[in-house]
């Protein structure tokens, strides 16, 4: 399939940031129909299940190719369950902190997919990078307002410690998704490649919901408003998923992948809006440190390939699919 004509930078950033903040209101919606008795295996059935309609119908447009060594279905099945694992911890802790926060712990996952890679025997992250890495954990410090919580005497918030725990398992299993995507599944078309993981994803929620797995994993939401949200977090999802796959060739993701890192920013505006859930002064401030500092590593020139991408791991092969296990999977 040819490549079509790129975007107009504007555009194409404007674009990008409405991806991003459907993305983010996917989590916000999940948030709503969790408030009203909605399971979390609930939850990532619908989602996964539109987004795999829409992939498998943009793979039968494109005529993708599903003939794979057989060592890469192996890798493949397993980044389908970790992803399955990052989806129901990343829905886990949306049910427990504000959705701002959640995204904020996600954005951990380039430095721990640098980490992991180092450890694995890949380069070492540069001097340059390293600080960055410092200065994300100093903003994620401030945006968590560590400071104030260990510093009191009173009650520990066990709600916001489990889902502190639940996003820093979704940020380390997400990077270890990314280092089989680079390492084990690179070859991969990557629209084939997100399709098979939805797949997996999709059926691992279903089979731990026969199973009985999750406790009120399968309950159904209470009201109106429970359903509507539950269809507005497949729609979201599933719609921006597809667009971004659609205009991936068009959008120069390569120069302007970044800009999807407003992701938490829009967490935070939409969380207030519609959630009510409002941080403090230095819970904003720290926010944005962890925002600038993602977006800075994105753009530093580092060795290692694997430091250059944003959390959500849009990067542009040859024939301008896109390599990615992507962060709101």
């Amino acid at each position: 399939m040819k490549s079509s004509a790129q975007l107009p930078r504007p555009i194409a950033v404007l674009v990008l940031v409405i991806l991003a903040c459907s993305f983010a209101g996917n989590h916000v919606a999940a948030r709503i129909a969790f408030d009203h008795d909605a399971g979390l295996l609930v939850a990532i059935l619908f989602r996964s299940g539109v987004a795999m309609v829409a992939l498998f119908c943009l793979v039968i447009w494109r005529r993708e190719s599903l003939r794979f060594k057989p060592q890469a279905w192996g890798w493949q099945l397993v980044m389908g369950l970790l992803i399955a694992i990052q989806s129901f911890s990343i829905y886990s802790a949306v049910a427990r902190i504000p959705v701002a926060l959640v995204l904020l712990v996600v954005n951990l996952a380039p430095i721990m997919l640098a980490l992991l890679t180092w450890a694995l025997g890949g380069p070492r992250p540069t001097r340059t990078a390293s600080l960055l890495m410092l200065f994300i954990l100093f903003g994620l410090a401030l945006a968590l307002d560590l400071p104030s919580r260990l510093s009191g005497s009173g009650e520990i918030d066990t709600n916001y410690i489990e889902g502190l725990l639940f996003g820093v398992t979704a940020a380390a299993v997400f990077a270890c998704a990314l280092w089989i995507t680079d390492h084990r599944l690179s070859r991969m078309p990557g629209l084939v490649r997100s399709m098979l993981t939805i797949m997996v994803v999709f059926v691992s929620a279903a089979s731990a919901g026969v199973a009985g797995l999750v406790p009120n994993g399968m309950s159904l939401p209470t009201a109106p408003a429970g359903w509507v949200a539950l269809g507005s977090l497949a729609i979201l999802y599933g719609a921006a998923f597809s667009v971004l796959f659609t205009l991936v060739t068009r959008l120069d993701i390569a120069r302007n992948a970044p800009v999807m890192n407003v992701e938490p920013v829009a967490g935070l505006i939409l969380g207030w809006l519609i959630l009510d859930q409002v941080l403090g002064g230095i819970q904003i401030a720290g926010g944005l440190i962890v925002v600038i500092g993602i977006v800075m590593l994105a753009y530093t020139k580092i060795p290692d390939r694997q430091l250059s991408r944003p959390p959500c791991e849009l990067k542009t092969g040859k024939r301008g699919d896109i390599r990615t296990a992507d962060s709101q999977v």
